[in-house]
């Protein structure tokens, strides 16, 4: 099955004498993008990969004559996996800076790797786009919102990497959930970053997979694995790089009464996550759903985020009396609250959150509105107000 993806169209990224430069993790679609767009390209191109040594040896050699010899002839340069080169950031710009007319796309698994090399020689001549597991957004081109909700269990459980998504069966999608986290995420983490302890990386993500949700102690998570402090907060940050997790940090303007030193942290993908723990059960026998709808929900909204280009900086919210609010987006210079509630039954946002800040808008995001939320269009009866993306669902202040 063939699901559309929200930039199906690269030309709207694609300029003159730049480069477009597309993370993403293994297998999350990033090469099937590309030949989609390649099928349907006018320019002539030329691909490649940095897993080439010889291609590794001329784009980061920083000669002149050998790097435009390369380019020669073509329009459109495309270099997959481009974090593996040596030196590939000063390649690039001398191949945007030297060639009138050119276009460059160039990705990497690894966006510690990649942006590295290319953030200061590519500065004011790249444009990026992240890109991730198959989003709600990208699912609604398929199906409608009813087919959307009968198939919410499914997503909760196995996540959007697209060959997940188009395996028929359970025991299938374990075995290629199995293969991306062995043969893919955790081995190019390993590879990349020297860690000499490799069942730690895994006891440490086992653990944060069993917090979603919950406030993180890095001298706990430190006590538990028997490692330092600043150790596991090397892995986390190569975890976040890699585009396993992401971290949320706690949101104040009074220090007295909230608590900001602690982070929570989310996988980028659901199926990930039940895959570190091997929990596959349905949700009538899980006692995790409400973690897997919050993780669910922050993952989706990042999406949303990203490729709607709604620009927040988000975080959550509990005070030192335990209240707490899931999630809270400033944008446009307003604040907004979410509470994330898998049950529908009724329920209110903390009234210290209001008394702290009167001037926000509040929902509580659950099975029945969630859609809108997470960007995914729905048709109102006439006369029926609507939300976009950008606003929030449902908004209602509580009481």
């Amino acid at each position: 099955m063939n699901i559309p993806r929200y930039y199906d169209n690269l030309e709207t990224l694609l300029f003159p004498n730049k480069v477009l430069v597309i993370f993403g993790s293994r297998q999350v679609g990033k090469t099937t993008l590309l030949n989609n767009y390649l099928a349907e390209t006018k320019f002539k191109y030329k691909i490649d990969s940095g897993d080439n040594i010889t291609v590794s040896q001329i784009l980061g050699s920083q000669n002149f004559s050998t790097i435009l010899d390369y380019v020669e002839g073509y329009e459109l340069i495309i270099i997959d996996e481009a974090q593996r080169i040596p030196g590939i950031g000063l390649g690039l710009k001398i191949i945007v800076d030297q060639v009138p007319g050119i276009r460059v796309i160039a990705t990497g698994s690894s966006s510690f790797e990649l942006s590295g090399q290319i953030g200061e020689p590519l500065t004011g001549r790249k444009n990026t786009l992240t890109l991730y597991p198959l989003a709600q957004l990208e699912f609604a081109k398929l199906y409608n919102k009813q087919e959307m909700k009968d198939k919410l269990a499914e997503w909760l459980v196995f996540g959007g990497y697209p060959a997940v998504a188009n395996t028929k069966g359970k025991k299938k999608k374990i075995t290629v959930l199995e293969e991306i986290v062995n043969s893919y995420l955790l081995k190019d983490i390993l590879e990349l970053e020297r860690i000499k302890a490799p069942k730690t990386l895994l006891d440490l993500l086992r653990l944060i997979a069993f917090q979603v949700g919950a406030e993180v102690s890095l001298s706990e998570l430190g006590s538990q694995l028997g490692i330092d402090t600043k150790t596991v907060a090397r892995y986390l940050d190569l975890l976040e790089k890699a585009f396993v997790v992401f971290n949320l940090r706690g949101y104040s303007r009074n220090l007295r009464q909230e608590i900001t030193r602690k982070s929570k942290y989310y996988f980028l993908d659901n199926g990930i996550r039940n895959a570190i723990i091997s929990s596959f059960n349905g949700l009538d026998n899980r006692a995790d759903i409400g973690q897997l709808w919050e993780n669910f929900l922050v993952v989706e909204r990042l999406k949303t985020q990203a490729y709607k280009n709604i620009h927040a900086n988000n975080y959550f919210w509990r005070t030192w009396e335990q209240k707490e609010l899931d999630w809270i987006e400033e944008r446009d210079n307003k604040l907004f609250g979410y509470e994330f509630k898998y049950s529908e039954k009724k329920t209110k946002i903390s009234k210290e959150f209001h008394l702290t800040y009167p001037e926000a808008k509040t929902a509580i995001i659950n099975r029945e509105n969630y859609l809108p939320f997470i960007g995914v269009a729905i048709t109102y009866p006439k006369g029926t107000r609507t939300l976009s993306s950008g606003e929030t669902s449902g908004v209602r202040r509580e009481a």
